[in-house]
């Protein structure tokens, strides 16, 4: 599903990944954990093409992916949810930023419309359809990101920190419909409790490498 070889990149002077080795398979549940700063969201950058490392090969899908293109091709089949929600939410109605992927896809506005209701529903998000998206509390619009996101009928997902601005009753409802679904997905999360339920292997990034982890007695 993805596969990172010897990535190397950085900012400016300070280097972020340092010959960075990742591979993931199509079932994999995986929890990314570290450090503040360590590169976690970078990683999901390089893996959508948002960043591109200075050197090492980024292959998704089964092909090497370096030009705008490759990654363009990619996006629908790797669902991403951005960290921040305003990032991800740009029209004026939930409707309208749910149906936008599945009418990019080919959709009719008719089909659109039945994926935005049935993508909602599963979300126990019915009757949202026309709330203005920026009046949405902060947990109402990571629920409706991650809708955007299910509306194209991913092969994969990666969730950056999925369970900001959730309280427990709807974070228990985001575990719940992970659990249910039949996606593999890596999650970033600072939420141990949110990782240890929802992942089925973890990794830790530390000094830009990769490490297999276990919760107990990390350090994050």
């Amino acid at each position: 599903m993805i596969q990172l070889r010897d990535i190397h990149f950085g900012y400016g002077s300070q280097l972020i990944f340092n010959g960075l080795n990742l591979s993931i398979e199509p079932g994999d549940r995986l929890g990314l954990l570290g450090s503040n700063g360590c590169g976690k969201t970078t990683l999901c950058h390089i893996i959508m093409g948002l960043l591109r490392p200075k050197s090492g090969e980024v292959r998704i899908l089964g092909e090497t992916r370096t030009t705008e293109s490759d990654f363009a091709e990619i996006r629908g089949r790797i669902g991403f949810l951005f960290q921040d929600s305003d990032d991800q939410l740009f029209c004026p109605t939930v409707i309208e930023d749910v149906a936008f992927g599945p009418l990019n896809m080919g959709q009719s506005p008719e089909e659109a419309k039945k994926t935005v209701a049935g993508t909602l529903k599963s979300l126990k998000l019915s009757g949202f359809e026309d709330r203005i998206t920026y009046k949405l509390s902060g947990g109402e619009k990571r629920l409706v990101s991650l809708a955007t996101v299910l509306a194209m009928n991913p092969e994969f997902l990666i969730l950056d920190e999925p369970t900001t601005g959730l309280d427990e009753k709807t974070t228990d409802r985001l575990i719940e419909n992970l659990k249910e679904s039949s996606l593999g997905y890596m999650i970033i999360s600072h939420d141990r409790d949110f990782v240890k339920r929802t992942a089925n292997k973890l990794i830790h990034i530390k000094e830009g490498q990769m490490r297999a982890a276990n919760l107990d007695g990390l350090e994050m």
